[in-house]
């Protein structure tokens, strides 16, 4: 057999090129593993830090422990050690590394000891390891320790080795993110002698460890965990050494199983064979499963016993490769060399050896081809593999009597055309007409009418047209050759047609999986949310995959609720016992699954991490046979749709956390802008008060008056301003509830004006409301305060005695009334954030907290409305309300009507 092509990828090449820059251009992590305390972690750290000191590189010690120990404590000397930060925490002075320090030093390598530490309360960082990402950031070369049992994915194994709980932790993405992890071992006997002599704890201590954690069963097995971590961690090495140079030769540094798995009944055998000899060689194994482009498409039945099988090598501990190719054996043996497999597990051939001279040997090709890969050949327990079967049901074996018959006719009609026309064609033009029919019958009707085509033309061929005719006797030999090409290339034509058709076959099936997963995420993308993410993952599932859907999320206090739904799904105890179970263990379940195979639907789990999202439920069998095909293709559009919810819910937080945050900052803006003005006039309240009721100072009677109207006047004050600060607090969260009335627009502005009279006084105002103004409708109490507060926000603004003009316009379908003055206007730029809360103009003359303008803007605009501010010509400032009118309004002829005037006086 051909040696596989095995050259790199260039994609993946330039990909790894770029990696291998970016790895060589930033910060380096070396990290010193150990299984227990006292195995010579810091002291192999820093005697390869002395080493690097002499060779002349910046190596300055962060933090290193060095517990009494002398001979650690003497390769501290000759090295610069930054001084600690020093932190007092409950009457405490407690000594951590200092972070601040060390960015501002910025060595070229600094040592810290003890990764997993948990810092002080009041240091930047919670952790020690988020420490030393700060410190590789900033291009800082880092040496740390750390032990086998902090690692957090080994924390439940440690704590049922050792029965200790270890609660200080480094995640795995930190040593997956180390240029280099050193293993330090020492034999357990040598560790606890070093323990008994006080080595590596006190005396007191020492006996206490002895009794409890060092006992030398838990040693021996967290040897182990630290032996087969740093194992891992080589093997990975390795694999990408051997990506980098294009090695094809396995190199058996660790044994890794590759079992070879189809539909038959048999592989399931070769999984559980595969499973126990991974667990006696301690290695992992894969079930791999090759689909070979010029086979025929699977029945259900044999896509269902496929993905159990591969389900079985999944739940045996077990890896699932998906292959194709255009043999399976090539296939097979081009992913063993790439992935450095050392066994291959394949079944013994049950089919009849005259297949595999017509078809060519599975076996014999992968042995032939494996080199120095062991193949370990497992007989199936004389289970007979059933006949394959085609996508529509039929046995390989079954002959379809209507496509052979139709190849016959084909090569007869052939025939025909040829006898007719022998007169008018050559003979080398009869027999391209054959083999024309070969590739019309190879490209319909497929491989088995193709051969028979190729058959009957030679014949056919022979018979009519090779002297002597009509016998099949051959007078010259050399028309044998002709024989044997016509022959030959029908079958390759046809073997070449099939392969085109399969690989077309593959290419709309992906063209339609890349369409399905393009339509999903521009769908997420517009949804924001997670009631419409919910939504658009319901429908665009019903629609991918041919079925009821619903998505089923958990609602208040454990309750399932459906969140979106795309056709009719039933929602019985049955199906709701299925969805529970899988939000509680992150697995599929329900129809077509090995957990509540019996329910009516199929939940899969939509995963953030360990956090289950939601669950999609598929009310029925999906009709494309896609779902149980392409796993993969499933496992992507799940995930697709579980991170649209992760984004959902992480932006209603945001929301949330930001509106919590304008909460704080409008409460800190509040206390801080009405501080001042609300003892203003509580001081001169409780200043009047005070003296009115002193007996030793007899105020005359103008006094008294004059006190009382100083404490009526600064309690009017504090009223507006409590109410400004209430009406403000209803408009930020929404409680505003108009009721609107049909009012005529004077009675607003009149009512305003008397109400403001005190502070209008010995102003000229002239009002300009058209007899023929339609009423609007408002709620006649939130707009007379919006005229309220622009009328004191002219007095305040505008020297006394100064006019004010109040006008009014039907436009179109909208109502202008505009407020104008004669003031100093506004400065440059003030239009734009004048209507802004906590914003008071420059020019105020009267006291206040710059909340009217921004009432009055919330008010006109739920009221569908605009509020603007401009300079006039002349000098002055002109406030522009915009309001729709809403439909017709009232008769109110009847109504007498109100009096009109072009001036007048509050």
């Amino acid at each position: 057999m051909t040696a596989p092509d095995i050259r790199p990828d260039p994609d993946a090449l330039l990909a790894r090129i770029h990696s291998e820059t970016t790895r060589a251009e930033r910060a380096k992590l070396r990290i010193y593993l150990g299984y227990a305390p006292g195995v010579g972690k810091t002291f192999s750290m820093l005697s390869a830090a002395r080493e690097l000191r002499e060779s002349g590189k910046d190596v300055v010690i962060g933090l290193v422990e060095t517990h009494a120990r002398y001979d650690t404590a003497a390769l501290v000397l000759g090295l610069e050690m930054l001084p600690r930060r020093k932190i007092d925490y409950k009457g405490r002075t407690l000594e951590e590394f200092d972070l601040d320090a060390a960015l501002a030093r910025k060595p070229r390598v600094l040592l810290l000891d003890e990764l997993a530490h948990t810092n002080a309360p009041g240091a930047r960082h919670a952790k020690r390891w988020q420490d030393v990402l700060d410190l590789l950031d900033a291009g800082i070369d880092i040496h740390t320790t750390v032990n086998i049992q902090h690692v957090e994915s080994l924390n439940d194994v440690v704590a049922q080795i050792t029965t200790v709980r270890v609660r200080e932790t480094v995640p795995d993405s930190i040593l997956a993110r180390a240029d280099e992890v050193e293993l330090v071992d020492l034999p357990p006997d040598e560790l606890l002698a070093r323990l008994r002599d006080g080595k590596v704890y006190l005396t007191e201590q020492a006996s206490r460890a002895v009794d409890n954690f060092f006992r030398r069963g838990n040693l021996l097995a967290l040897r182990e965990l630290a032996l087969r971590r740093a194992a891992d961690r080589v093997d990975l090495d390795i694999l990408a050494h051997r990506e980098a140079n294009a090695i094809s030769t396995t190199w058996p540094t660790q044994e890794r199983i590759l079992v070879c798995v189809g539909p038959s009944p048999a592989s399931a055998r070769l999984i559980r064979a595969a499973a126990r000899m991974a667990v006696r060689l301690h290695a992992p194994f894969v079930a791999a499963y090759v689909e070979a482009v010029t086979g025929p498409s699977m029945s259900d039945e044999d896509r269902e016993r496929l993905e159990a099988h591969l389900r079985l090598a999944e739940s045996l501990g077990g890896d699932v490769a998906r292959l194709s190719g255009a043999t399976i054996a090539r296939a097979l043996v081009a992913h063993a060399r790439r992935e450095n497999f050392t066994r291959i597990v394949i079944g013994k051939p049950t089919h009849s050896r005259l297949r595999d001279l017509v078809r060519g040997s599975l076996l014999d090709e992968v042995v032939r081809g494996s080199g120095e890969i062991d193949v370990h050949v497992i007989s199936g327990e004389g289970v007979v593999a059933p006949p394959p079967r085609t996508a529509d049901g039929k046995s390989g074996a079954r002959i379809d009597v209507l496509a052979y018959a139709a190849a016959a006719g084909l090569v007869t009609a052939a025939t025909s055309v040829s006898v007719l026309g022998r007169n008018v064609f050559a003979l080398p033009d009869e027999a391209m007409l054959y083999l024309m029919t070969i590739m019309v019958v190879a490209a319909r009707l497929g491989r088995g009418p193709s051969v028979l085509a190729a058959a009957l033309s030679v014949a056919s061929y022979d018979f009519f047209f090779i002297p002597p005719f009509y016998t099949f006797a051959v007078s010259d030999a050399r028309h044998t050759l002709t024989f044997s090409m016509m022959f030959g290339v029908g079958l390759v034509i046809s073997g070449f047609t099939l392969r085109i058709r399969r690989q077309e076959q593959e290419a709309r099936s992906r063209e339609e999986q890349t369409s399905a997963l393009y339509g999903l995420s521009r769908e997420l993308g517009n949804a924001v949310a997670s009631d419409e993410v919910a939504e658009v993952i319901a429908s665009r599932t019903a629609k991918t995959f041919e079925c009821s859907a619903a998505v089923i999320v958990a609602g208040a206090e454990g309750a399932l609720k459906v969140a979106a739904e795309s056709g009719e799904v039933p929602w019985s105890p049955q199906e709701q016992a299925v969805a529970r179970w899988v939000l509680e263990h992150a697995r599929p379940a329900g129809l077509s699954t090995d957990t509540l195979p019996g329910a009516r639907v199929t939940c899969l789990p939509m995963s953030s991490g360990p956090v289950v999202l939601g669950v999609l439920a598929l009310t029925q069998r999906p009709a494309k046979r896609g779902f149980a095909e392409y796993r993969s293709f499933n496992d992507a559009f799940v995930r697709q749709c579980a991170m649209a919810l992760e984004r959902a819910r992480l932006a209603e937080e945001g929301r949330a956390a930001a509106l919590r945050a304008r909460t704080e900052e409008m409460r800190s803006s509040l206390l801080s802008a009405v501080s001042h003005d609300l003892r203003t006039p509580l001081a001169a309240i409780t200043g009047a008060g005070t003296m009115l009721r002193d007996e030793s100072v007899k105020p005359t009677p103008a006094q008294e008056a004059e006190l009382l109207a100083t404490i009526v006047e600064e309690a009017e004050r504090l009223e507006r301003l409590v109410t400004n600060l209430l009406d403000m607090t209803r408009i930020e969260s929404g409680a505003v509830k108009v009721k609107r009335e049909w009012v005529p627009l004077e009675e607003l502005v009149v009512s305003a004006l008397a109400r403001l009279e005190p502070k209008l006084d010995h102003r000229q105002i002239t009002t300009e409301l058209p007899d023929d103004l339609p009423l609007i409708s408002v709620d006649p109490v939130l707009f007379e305060q919006v005229f309220l507060n622009l009328f004191e926000n002219a007095s305040k603004y505008t020297p006394p005695g100064s006019p004010l003009e109040i006008r009014a316009r039907a436009q179109g379908s909208e109502i202008v009334v505009e407020v104008a003055d004669r003031g100093p206007g506004l400065r440059v730029g003030e239009e734009a954030h004048i209507f802004e809360k906590f914003v008071r103009g420059a020019r105020a003359s009267g006291g206040g907290v710059g909340l009217g303008l921004a009432i009055c803007r919330g008010i006109v605009e739920s009221h569908g409305g605009t509020l603007s501010a401009e300079n006039r010509e002349g000098g002055g400032a002109l406030f522009r309300i915009t309001l729709p009118i809403l439909g017709d309004a009232p008769d109110t002829s009847a109504e007498p009507e109100l009096p009109r005037s072009a001036e007048a006086r509050p």
